[in-house]
């Protein structure tokens, strides 16, 4: 079976906005976007991974956050996903905005013009490539051995990837929040219909999951 390359749990707003365009270390979303609003859906799952109390939703939220990790074996991100610094790694003891125990749990491709050597936090590796994404993805392949790759973001770096034609399949919850600015995923989901089938399922927390896989 052939290695996917899958968007998972990607949120945006209802105007198609996912962050701000003003991202700094204390705000990693910029400050016109609070990814509370964002990410209520989730973190009010049962699943969610940093929940700290008992309970949680069941259903069909909780299917997604549940599913975030499954026959996943490497990740691709933008630099600015990975910290806010831009140009020539000036410190290199910074190591993500992630903790000592980063959530992903495999191989991180961190796609970056200005590379830096890899290093490991618990049972994740990240390492710095500069590349265009088709030789990013197959770098990202071979480490996953068969697995899938998930695309993680942020935005510029998953229009890149569509644009490529390289995306296989892609989970997107709407928040039913409207931003007004920022960075935008879409205008509208039907400009991607041209390549995608789209089934849009709304859940009973406001969210609405869009599913999309190749055509």
């Amino acid at each position: 079976m052939a290695q996917l390359l899958r968007v998972q749990n990607f949120n945006v707003s209802s105007d198609g906005i996912a962050a701000g365009e003003d991202q700094s270390l204390e705000n990693p979303f910029g400050l016109a976007v609070d990814p509370a609003r964002l990410f209520a859906w989730a973190g009010a799952t049962a699943s969610w991974p940093m929940r700290t109390d008992p309970g949680g939703s069941r259903g069909l939220d909780d299917y997604f956050t549940r599913d975030y990790d499954r026959h996943i074996g490497a990740e691709i991100m933008g630099r600015n996903k990975f910290g806010p610094q831009r140009g020539p790694w000036n410190d290199h003891e910074w190591r993500g905005w992630w903790g000592d125990e980063p959530p992903f749990r495999t191989p991180v491709f961190v796609m970056t013009h200005h590379k830096r050597p890899s290093f490991t936090l618990s049972d994740t590796t990240f390492h710095f490539v500069d590349g265009d994404p088709a030789t990013v993805l197959e770098q990202t392949r071979e480490a996953a051995r068969g697995k899938d790759v998930r695309l993680g973001g942020g935005v510029t770096t998953i229009r890149q990837f569509l644009d490529a034609g390289l995306v296989d399949t892609m989970h997107v919850a709407v928040s039913p929040v409207k931003l007004g600015s920022g960075l935008r995923l879409w205008e509208s989901p039907d400009e991607l219909l041209d390549r995608f089938h789209l089934e849009v399922v709304p859940s009973p927390s406001g969210v609405t999951h869009h599913l999309f896989w190749r055509k």
